[in-house]
């Protein structure tokens, strides 16, 4: 018995994904359980799995196809088995193929193949190549993206100036249809030759390279163009002394980490300080709905987490709730899964603050850009020895340039100044920090 594989539901408001990659192919003997395709959504990656033992008999959606939520992806069934009633009926609303002459059996077989991938037909139409004069690879005779590239490779290698074949000639199966030109241009009046050559078509062939965007990347993009289109964003900047965190942390790392398995970081201060900050400006951990702000008496903070395929930004819910030692090993879990790409979308929704770390990187000082619809985002940087004046004396401490960036049509620029200088306050001073955080 056959059994369709069908896109699942991939969670609210996400109705279609792109087809990433096959980790099957056609012919291969899966079992049930089995991960057969990687499906890319704007949040998440989704590992479609077998439902049941056999073999994959045929895959319908190719890489770099759309599928809405419901559609077929592929077909399982017992080796050698018939293939489902669906792709029977597909087969059979397909034209069917009549003796013609030679000549026309190559449109009548073009007709009858499937349609070429979307992503192959966005790169034909970016080089102006006619997509019915490039040949399709695939079992199916279906053009993709490799066959376009193959067939601008092949185009590119011919010489812009050999001769045209004569009306009686026959051109070569292998010579492309659509010629490279370069610029006409007309030689001196002397009938020396010109100083500066005109470029030729390939001049840049293999030294540039098209890689298609995740839908992960697009999200992004969009995202945080709309957050500069539609807010109001602004920064202020301050500096914290690290010199109190760091003693406290030289201190009780060791035993922290043998008490609850987990190293102690400056993430947990900072979360800590966050939310003894939000409590005390309440209108940064909101948002806008139409005409009305929406305070949010709970504080569930994204933080930022890179990873091969961009940004993401898993949320730690309740933190107000949690210790150091919680806050800490969610974190740890959260940036773990996040890089292997084994989130679920709702640990990626519904944060109300968000903590951007760049000085892990080396960043000295930035400018976060809003996480919408939240109004605020503080900015971590690089620990850095700098010398500063402290009681009337030039000494050399442990400091960190912090950044927050807020809406300013809800958030005056007097708040946003006074949040940041209590979270400065919060973490030079530990003690209050256990207090208020």
């Amino acid at each position: 018995m056959s059994v369709e594989i069908h896109v699942p539901t991939l969670g609210e408001s996400i109705v279609d994904a792109t087809v990433a990659s096959w980790l099957k192919q056609e012919g291969d003997a899966v079992q049930r359980g089995d991960a057969l395709v990687e499906l890319e959504t704007d949040k998440i990656n989704v590992e479609v799995n077998a439902e049941q033992d056999g073999v994959l008999q045929q895959i319908v959606k190719q890489a770099g196809e759309v599928v809405e939520v419901g559609a077929v992806l592929g077909i399982i069934g017992a080796e050698g088995g018939a293939k489902s009633a669906a792709v029977e009926q597909s087969k059979a609303a397909q034209p069917e193929v009549k003796s013609v002459p030679v000549a026309e059996q190559a449109t009548v077989l073009f007709d009858a193949q499937r349609p070429p991938s979307p992503l192959a037909r966005r790169i034909a139409a970016e080089h102006n190549v006619d997509i019915a004069q490039v040949k399709g690879s695939s079992p199916h005779g279906r053009v993709t993206k490799d066959d376009v590239i193959n067939y601008l490779e092949q185009s590119t290698s011919v010489q812009p100036n050999a001769q045209p074949a004569s009306s009686a000639q026959q051109v070569p199966a292998t010579q492309p249809l659509v010629q490279p030109t370069r610029p006409a241009v007309a030689p001196p009046a002397n009938g020396t030759k010109p100083l500066v050559e005109p470029p030729s078509a390939n001049v840049n062939a293999g030294r540039e390279e098209r890689i298609r965007m995740s839908r992960r990347r697009q999200t992004i993009a969009q995202r945080l163009v709309e957050a500069q289109r539609t807010a109001a964003m602004l920064t202020t900047f301050n500096e914290v002394d690290m010199s109190a965190i760091m003693d406290v942390r030289s201190r009780r790392k060791d035993s922290f980490k043998e008490r609850n398995n987990v190293s102690l970081g400056f993430m947990s201060f900072f979360t800590k300080a966050a939310v003894g900050a939000l409590k005390a400006f309440p209108r940064l951990n909101a948002e806008i709905q139409g005409n009305e702000i929406v305070l949010k008496h709970y504080y569930d903070l994204g933080i930022a987490v890179s990873t091969e395929e961009g940004l993401v930004v898993p949320v730690l819910r309740d933190a107000d709730r949690k210790s150091f030692a919680q806050i800490e090993r969610e974190i740890a879990d959260l940036a773990k899964r996040a890089r292997a790409n084994t989130l679920s979308l709702p640990e990626l929704q519904g944060g109300t603050f968000t903590i951007t770390n760049g000085g892990v990187f080396g960043s000295l000082l930035s400018t976060p850009i809003l996480n919408a619809p939240q109004v605020a985002i503080l900015g971590m940087h690089k620990i850095e020895q700098r010398p500063i004046a402290l009681n009337g004396q030039v000494v050399i401490r442990p400091m960190m340039y912090l950044a927050m960036s807020y809406d300013h049509r809800i958030v005056d620029g007097s708040e946003a100044v006074r949040f940041l200088v209590k979270i400065k306050e919060l973490i030079e001073d530990p003690e209050a920090l256990l207090l208020e955080g």
